[in-house]
């Protein structure tokens, strides 16, 4: 049965690699659509700004915000660990 069900999932992933494969042969077509007006496209330079250096900025400025913001309040610490459990008092025996 292993062999049987090996073979099934083998053909199983063949076939769906080749028609994905057939299925995506005009997205590499040379023709243009009616309509198509594609501007010019990104240099390497800019392609590496727009899609590396501009998201890594966003999250190091969301990240340095939200660090600043939680500093500047006073920290309260509302848990037990602020009560203390001696006694000032001496306990005579």
């Amino acid at each position: 049965m292993d062999k049987k069900n090996a073979l099934r999932a083998g053909a199983l992933a063949a076939g769906t690699t080749l028609m994905m494969l057939l299925m995506s042969s005009p997205a590499l077509a040379l023709t243009r659509d009616d309509g198509d007006d594609p501007g010019t496209g990104l240099s390497v330079i800019e392609t590496l700004g727009l899609y590396v250096v501009a998201p890594v900025v966003l999250f190091l400025v969301i990240a340095g915000l939200v660090m600043v913001l939680d500093r500047s309040r006073a920290k309260k610490d509302t848990t037990s660990s602020n009560i203390n459990v001696r006694s000032d008092a001496q306990a005579k025996a």
